[in-house]
């Protein structure tokens, strides 16, 4: 995601009873289960083969408190198999990092991919080994469809999606909203009915992570899905109907409503621009009764960010569905998948690790975080904001949208400084010209689908 990076619009309803019954069917080489080596979670679910001297390299592009909280997963993992795992940091767009590493002779033994596309890119290039059956089995037990087949390119199965997130969500500061005397919105006229309420008060009411162009698809995502509908959201996601659709023009007139008036934005749109994702956390959530905006629209991982401040999920900071612009609210979903690019029995313990309950308990624990697999005691989350958004995940199953710019070719959908990222900073910039902003999505579009 580029945790960043994308990840549901799931509104936060209901409950859902979850089963925590996972036993994988690993065995050691004399076909015993490998008993857990850490001893400290209990309840191991899955079995793991002793890889005592074995070296694992792992990319991802993941930094900061997410890089950390992974690589407390990969320390379990260590524990449990006598393998020594060294994390490897790596640069968007992580397909030109790993080419290089692919080159030079050195690729990692597994890597993290943020992409749908990137997945079948690296399948492209035949850089990445299937899933073996141990991993495979715990996807089967573990896993909704939906995302076992955003693993699989052409019927096999590649990847294993570790990280999910809820791209639709919207927290909020609650001294302001209650000194303003806000509203929760539930519709995207309601939602700029609170800024203005907002902005009367005396505090800007939304921030906007411009300078990161992911945060910007996210915003035409949501409301795109909600407007358009999941028929054309599909079709424009595969490029079956051109960027200069007029569902595309509606969408962008209304992301217009907001982005066209800089009042009601942290910094207006140069600040914006100027704003890099975890700033516009953190600006929302620090300053007293007095911060730099009311509320920030993201993904569950925002958690990580607001816990950088003083503020307290649940209490402080709170969150809200993503509002609803047509008939219904939108879901957007996101994640970050395991690809082992070597076909090694440490490489493939690894996947079977992080398609099980033990490893996503290690991470959800921390906060953060939210799993795809419908395995993990709800239990696990630090709190019931988390607790929540997981339930909604689950209970989605299979009728969620991947995000849209993730299923792109990288060169259009993933890429700083260029296709969807640069065309819709550049539309925050000049967000009357929707016809101009159309134009160039389409001409980016065309040339990276065509390639």
């Amino acid at each position: 995601m580029r945790t960043g990076r994308k990840l549901v619009g799931i509104a936060i309803i209901g409950a859902l009873a979850l089963t925590a019954t996972a036993c994988g069917d690993d065995k050691k080489d004399d076909g015993k289960p490998t008993p857990s080596g850490s001893g400290k979670s209990g309840g191991d679910t899955v079995s793991l083969p002793r890889l005592d001297g074995q070296k694992i390299e792992v990319a991802a592009v993941w930094t900061g408190p997410e890089q950390a909280n992974f690589v407390k997963v990969l320390k379990e993992f260590e524990s449990r198999t006598g393998a020594t795992v060294t994390f490897v940091p790596a640069q968007d767009p992580i397909v030109n990092f790993l080419g290089t590493k692919i080159a030079g002779g050195s690729p990692p033994d597994v890597a993290m991919l943020p992409q749908v596309g990137a997945i079948q890119q690296a399948v492209q290039k035949k850089w990445v080994k299937p899933v073996g059956p141990e991993a495979k089995a715990q996807l089967t037990k573990n896993y909704a469809k939906v995302w076992q087949d955003l693993g699989a390119v052409d019927g096999t199965q590649y990847a294993v999606y570790f990280k999910a997130a809820n791209k639709s969500l919207v927290w909020y500061n609650t001294k302001v909203f209650d000194s303003a005397g806000a509203q929760v919105p539930k519709t995207w006229k309601d939602f700029l009915g609170a800024a203005d309420t907002i902005s009367a008060s005396g505090v800007t009411p939304v921030s906007v992570g411009g300078a990161d162009g992911w945060t910007l698809t996210d915003w035409f995502e949501n409301i795109y899905l909600s407007q358009a509908g999941p028929e054309k959201y599909d079709q424009l996601a595969k490029h079956t109907i051109k960027w200069t659709d007029p569902s595309v023009k509606d969408a962008l007139t209304t992301l217009g409503q907001l982005f066209g008036k800089p009042d009601l934005i942290a910094g207006g749109a140069t600040g914006a621009l100027q704003t890099e994702f975890p700033a516009s956390v953190t600006q929302t959530f620090t300053g007293g009764d007095q911060p730099k905006a009311g509320m920030v629209f993201e993904g569950d991982f925002v958690g990580v960010n607001i816990a950088q401040t003083s503020a307290k999920i649940g209490t402080d900071a709170k969150v809200f569905p993503f509002p609803a612009v047509g008939a219904k609210a939108p879901v957007v979903t996101g994640g970050d998948a395991a690809v082992a690019l070597k076909d090694t029995k440490g490489a493939q313990a690894l996947l079977t690790w992080l398609a099980s309950p033990d490893a996503a308990k290690v991470w959800a624990a921390a906060g953060g975080y939210i799993s795809p697999n419908k395995a993990v005691d709800l239990a696990a989350y630090p709190n019931d904001v988390q607790r929540d958004i997981a339930k909604a995940l689950i209970a989605a199953g299979d009728d969620v949208r991947f995000d849209m710019s993730d299923q792109a070719p990288q060169s259009f959908g993933g890429t700083p400084g260029n296709g969807e990222w640069k065309d819709l900073q550049d539309f925050l910039k000049n967000p009357k010209d929707v016809a101009g902003a159309q134009a160039k999505l389409e001409a980016d579009a065309a040339a990276a689908y065509k390639g």
